[in-house]
């Protein structure tokens, strides 16, 4: 087992790479800025923590003592002109504080890049490759195209891409060849390279099995998204500049980040050779496909884990799951409507009618809103409000509560309601409590995550009608609670 340093350990890759080498039994210390924005992370309490800036030589090397093997997986997104000034001179540093350390061996992820032809972002990220390469310590160079998995910032362009246009007129480059790899196999390479054995100083290509374009990645998408065939048409007028700006209409992904990948599109990125896999193999069953890798990146929305997905102490179960320290705009689109207001009454009285939400008992805001909404539901196919409830007091999982089904109950803390109505996305309502400082607080959450254009366009045109329907939930709920309560 090694002594590992990963830098760039709340970003993507390396929040993501830490807890598979713990798994694998490495020791691990993180090099961050800021050991604050660990704070977050399940894993943090199993790490060293070194607190340090790449560009900073002392801190630096005082951080690689005693270091086996240094992940390197830091680089700038192109935001400004001195971005491949500020890469070049923290590889530097940082190579050099890794001979000084005497580190054995240094991983750096890169880019895949097509030579001479490729955008300032490619070029500065294959620079600092020939940084490590041409310095004193052995350097594994990993060259990677697109990484499939929630929270990459290219699968996130195309994901949004590919929800929110079933039409588009696209650049030139929806043409352009790549070789998309699955995050779960980036991690296994990372990994393997802490136990291979001898010195090794080179870069290898490391892709999935699949050669597509960018077009055929989001005819991919939709497939494995239940979304109808997307029609794309290519125009040749679009400039890097204009695709960026366009990008960044259509997605939440911030113009600094979708401009230096909109550059790096235009340019194919396949891979020229295996020679990985002569010192790590491939899986028996082989490298993860485009399209299995998109179930995997998709499979929490299928799975319906809400709390896993979307809350700020999630604990990722596998490499595509998100991490509490992703970006707002990652894991795809989701509307939220929060609301609180305290309660006079006792936690206990308070739970009693979360509970009893539902069925008889009604929704605690506008009737004649709940019934439209249901006789709605009953006109398109769905069960509308008429399965009402099984008990009226009590819920466990599974249950049915009119057109909702309950997959969470946390007695006197959280109710959670998936909705069964259709839809053209997921929803759900989850309703809680508090209790601090002898005051009780009602909080009421209804979360959406569309399902295409169409999902948008419903949130749009409903979101006037939350006042009606979610609005006068606390205040009805709170009325509720100083109403005299019946025996069981």
């Amino acid at each position: 087992m090694a002594r590992c340093l990963v830098t760039g350990a709340t970003g993507y890759i390396g929040g993501r790479l830490v807890p598979e080498l713990l798994d694998a039994g490495h020791d691990v210390r993180c090099m961050v800025r800021s050991a604050g924005r660990l704070r977050d992370l399940p894993w943090a309490g199993r790490t060293e923590v070194a607190e340090a800036d790449a560009s900073d030589p002392e801190r630096t090397r005082k951080a690689l003592e005693g270091i086996e093997v240094a992940y390197y997986l830091i680089h700038t997104m192109g935001g400004g002109k001195g971005f491949a000034e500020a890469d070049r001179v923290a590889a530097r540093t940082f190579a050099a504080a890794a001979e000084t350390a005497g580190v054995r061996r240094v991983v750096y992820l890169g880019g895949l890049t097509s030579g001479e032809a490729s955008s300032p972002h490619m070029r500065s990220r294959a620079e600092v490759g020939e940084i490590f390469l041409g310095s004193g310590v052995p350097t594994v160079v990993l060259r990677a195209a697109m990484i499939i998995g929630s929270g990459s910032a290219s699968f996130e362009i195309l994901r949004y891409l590919t929800e929110r246009l079933p039409v588009m007129t696209a650049p030139r480059w929806v043409r352009s060849r790549t070789q998309p790899i699955a995050v779960r196999d980036v991690l296994r390479y990372l990994v393997a390279w802490a136990g291979v054995p001898g010195e090794v100083d080179r870069s290898f290509d490391v892709g999935g099995p699949d050669v597509l374009t960018y077009a055929d990645m989001m005819h991919g998408y939709a497939a494995v998204a239940g979304l109808p065939p997307r029609l794309i048409i290519p125009v040749p007028l679009l400039s890097p500049g204009l695709s960026s700006q366009w990008v960044g209409l259509v997605t939440p992904v911030p113009p600094s980040i979708a401009r230096p990948l909109v550059e790096s599109l235009r340019h194919e990125a396949v891979c020229r050779e295996h020679d990985i896999a002569e010192y790590v193999p491939d899986p028996p069953d082989g490298l993860i496909g485009f399209r299995d890798s998109l179930i995997l990146a998709l499979q929490k929305i299928k799975d319906v884990d809400v709390a896993t997905r979307w809350s700020s102490a999630s604990t990722p179960g596998a490499p595509s799951d998100p991490l509490p320290t992703d970006p707002d705009w990652a894991g795809g689109s989701l509307y939220v409507d929060r609301r609180s207001r305290p309660v006079a009454a006792d936690p206990e009285t308070l739970w009693r009618v979360i509970e009893g939400i539902g069925g008889e008992n009604g929704w605690y805001s506008l009737p004649v809103a709940w019934r439209v909404r249901g006789l709605l539901d009953r006109m398109v196919g769905g069960v509308g409000l008429r399965r009402g409830r099984r008990d009226p007091r009590r819920l466990r999982v599974g249950d049915s509560i009119d057109f909702w089904r309950v997959e969470e109950v946390e007695p006197e803390r959280l109710l959670r309601l998936r909705a069964e109505m259709r839809l053209p996305g997921l929803a759900w309502l989850e309703l809680s409590q508090t209790h601090e400082n002898g005051r009780t607080v009602y909080h009421q959450r209804a979360v959406f995550h569309p399902h295409g254009l169409l999902g948008h366009l419903y949130w749009w045109l409903i979101s006037p009608f939350h006042g009606l329907i979610f609005g006068r939930m606390p205040r009805n709920v709170a009325a509720a609670c100083r109403k005299p309560a019946t025996d069981d």
